[in-house]
């Protein structure tokens, strides 16, 4: 009796407790690149530098070096003398110049200004790039010849048992 006991006890069903998560997702997207530039302006420099030598700049007392007064941005440059200090001694001389860009006093929405250094993206287009999501979920995902876009597409499946 008692095996039968114990056999009736592992047969009586009892009833489970589960918690099921179950989610199929898709989806896709065209992203259209905007128009753009990015400007770095080039600023005004100036390097003079030499040993055994005499140096004279222009002949306005305000002046640093041969970079004088600044208009629109940009320094005037001044002409740079320099002569050996002593005749027959070694001298060694060294001058550089670099001009820097003018100052815009308005810039045109879509004008790009002329400055130094210009980097310019166009504008994107889809073109003939298509997306599409089926009833089964199955992802259609055409790229298409325009320049500046990108399709994206994602298929996720969960399933979670507790």
């Amino acid at each position: 009796m008692n095996r039968f006991f114990l056999l009736a006890a592992f047969l009586v069903a009892t009833p489970l407790r589960a918690d099921i998560t179950h989610t199929i997702q898709s989806s896709a997207s065209i992203t259209v690149a905007a128009p753009g530039s990015t400007v770095t302006r080039q600023g005004n420099s100036y390097s003079i530098s030499g040993s055994g030598i005499d140096v004279a700049v222009g002949d306005d007392t305000n002046e640093l070096g041969g970079l004088g007064a600044v208009t629109n941005g940009v320094n005037a440059f001044s002409a740079v003398t320099a002569s050996q200090s002593t005749e027959g001694e070694n001298f060694t001389f060294s001058m550089s110049h670099t001009a820097g860009d003018t100052t815009e006093s308005s810039i045109t929405v879509g004008e790009i200004p002329a400055y130094s250094n210009v980097t310019s993206t166009s504008v994107g287009s889809a073109g003939t790039g298509a997306i599409g999501v089926g009833k089964d979920g199955a992802l259609t995902l055409t790229p298409g010849t325009a320049t500046g876009s990108t399709i994206t597409g994602q298929y996720t499946t969960t399933l979670t048992l507790d």
